[in-house]
C-alpha cells in the first residue's frame, strides 16, 4: 500500500503499522516516532491514554515527554489532561509567555521545551487519550503541521479501536466455548435421565434444575458429577472453536 500525503508530509496508512507491529504498544510507538520525524518542530512525543480512569503514558520518544506527561498527571492539569479532557486540540505557542497550569511552563521550559501541541485521540464516541507533542522552540508548530498530527491522532484512535475490538472478540469467543461446553454436558445429562427415566426432554431438564436448586449447586456441576457417576469418569469436553480457513 502506497504511503498517503498529507499537506505535503508523508503519512503511512494505519493498516501498514498494524501488519508489522505485534502489539498495541508497538503499533503506538512506531506512529509517534513517524510523527515526530514528519515535523520538523516536533522534538519529542508521549502518548497518554486513560487507564482504570487515570492517565498513563504508555509510548514516548524524546527524553522530555514522560516528565512533562508525569507532571500533569501529579498536578491533575496540563495541556495533554485538557485535550483529552475537552477533546479539543491544545496549543501553547511560547511556554515563557504562558499563564496556564501553574507551575508547568516553568517546569518545561527547565527541560529545554518552549512550546507544545497536545491533540486527542478519539476513538468511536469518546477520547481515549492525547498525543502530546513537545518543541524546543517557540511557535514549533504551525496550523500545517496541526492537520498533518491530527491525521496521526486519528490513526492512533484507529489502532487502539481495532485492538479493543480484537479484544472483545476474544473475550466473546472464550464466553462462547465455555457456554458450548456447559451446554454439551447439561445435553449429556438430560439424555441419561430421559434413558433411565424413560421421561421426556422436559421432564428430564425439569429433574436436574430441582436437584440443582436443592444442593444449591451450579446446573453444570450437577450434570457432570451424574455422568461422572454413571460413566465412571468425567463428561467428554467439546473441541474448542476454531476460525475458518
Amino acid at each position: 500500500m502506497r504511503p498517503q500525503e498529507a499537506d505535503g508530509h508523508r503519512v503511512v496508512p494505519v493498516v501498514d503499522w498494524l501488519l508489522e507491529t505485534a502489539s498495541l504498544r508497538d503499533f503506538l510507538q512506531h506512529l509517534v516516532d513517524d510523527a515526530v520525524r514528519a515535523v520538523p518542530g516536533a522534538d519529542g512525543c508521549g502518548v497518554t491514554l486513560q487507564r482504570r480512569h487515570r492517565p498513563l503514558t504508555v509510548v514516548s520518544t524524546g527524553g522530555m515527554a514522560d516528565k512533562l506527561d508525569e507532571w500533569q498527571y501529579g498536578q491533575g492539569d496540563g495541556p495533554c489532561l485538557q485535550a483529552m479532557r475537552t477533546g479539543e486540540i491544545v496549543q501553547a505557542a511560547d511556554l515563557l509567555a504562558e499563564g496556564r497550569w501553574g507551575s508547568y511552563p516553568s517546569l518545561a521550559i527547565s527541560l529545554g521545551v518552549r512550546s507544545s501541541l497536545s491533540l486527542p485521540i478519539p476513538v468511536r464516541a469518546h477520547t481515549a487519550g492525547a498525543l502530546n507533542f513537545y518543541g524546543a522552540g517557540p511557535r514549533a508548530f504551525s496550523h500545517r503541521d496541526e492537520r498533518v498530527l491530527a491525521r496521526f491522532a486519528a490513526q492512533a484512535g484507529g489502532g487502539i479501536a481495532l485492538a479493543q475490538r480484537l479484544a472483545d472478540a476474544e473475550d466473546f469467543t472464550r464466553d462462547l466455548q465455555a457456554a458450548l461446553r456447559s451446554r454439551a454436558v447439561i445435553d449429556q445429562a438430560i439424555g441419561a435421565i430421559m434413558q433411565q427415566r424413560r421421561c421426556s426432554a422436559d421432564q428430564a431438564f425439569t429433574v436436574l434444575r430441582t436437584l440443582s436448586q436443592h444442593t444449591n449447586s451450579k446446573l453444570r456441576e450437577i450434570c457432570a458429577r451424574l455422568l461422572t457417576d454413571l460413566g465412571g469418569q468425567p463428561p467428554q469436553q467439546q473441541p474448542p472453536l476454531r476460525p475458518r480457513p
